[in-house]
C-alpha cells in the first residue's frame, strides 16, 4: 500500500478530485492548508497600505491506495493539477505497512 499526499492550488481541487474518481480512487481526505514553497508569497495593497502575504492557501489531499493503482493516481493528480507555473504543488509518496478498519478490525488492503 502507498500513501499519496498532494499539496495543490485550491482552484484545482475539483479537477483533481474528478480525475482521481475516474481512475478508481474511492477514499481521500481533503484538508485546507496554508504554506509556501519557492514562490515565497506576494505583496498586496489594502486601503492604501502594502502588506506581504507569505502563507498562501493550499489544499492537501491524502489517500492510501493499493500498490497497483498508485501510479495511476499520481498521473491523475499530475495531469489535472499542472498549470506549468510556480506554485502548482507537490506530491509525496510513502509506503504504508498496515491499514485497519476501525468498524470491524479488517486489516490490510481490504481495509481501504
Amino acid at each position: 500500500m502507498q500513501k499519496i499526499e498532494a499539496v495543490i492550488q485550491p482552484s484545482k481541487l475539483d479537477a483533481v478530485k474528478d480525475a482521481l474518481l475516474e481512475v478508481g480512487i474511492e477514499g481521500m481526505t481533503i484538508l485546507e492548508a496554508r504554506g509556501h514553497g519557492r514562490q515565497k508569497g506576494h505583496t498586496e495593497f489594502y486601503r492604501g497600505r502594502e502588506y506581504t502575504v507569505d502563507l498562501l492557501p493550499k489544499i492537501k489531499i491524502e489517500m492510501v491506495v493499493r500498490d497497483e493503482i498508485a501510479e495511476k493516481a499520481i498521473q491523475a493528480i499530475l495531469s489535472s493539477a499542472r498549470t506549468g507555473k510556480i506554485g502548482d504543488g507537490k506530491i509525496f509518496v510513502s509506503k504504508i505497512d498496515e491499514a485497519i478498519r476501525i468498524r470491524n478490525d479488517e486489516r490490510g488492503p481490504s481495509a481501504l
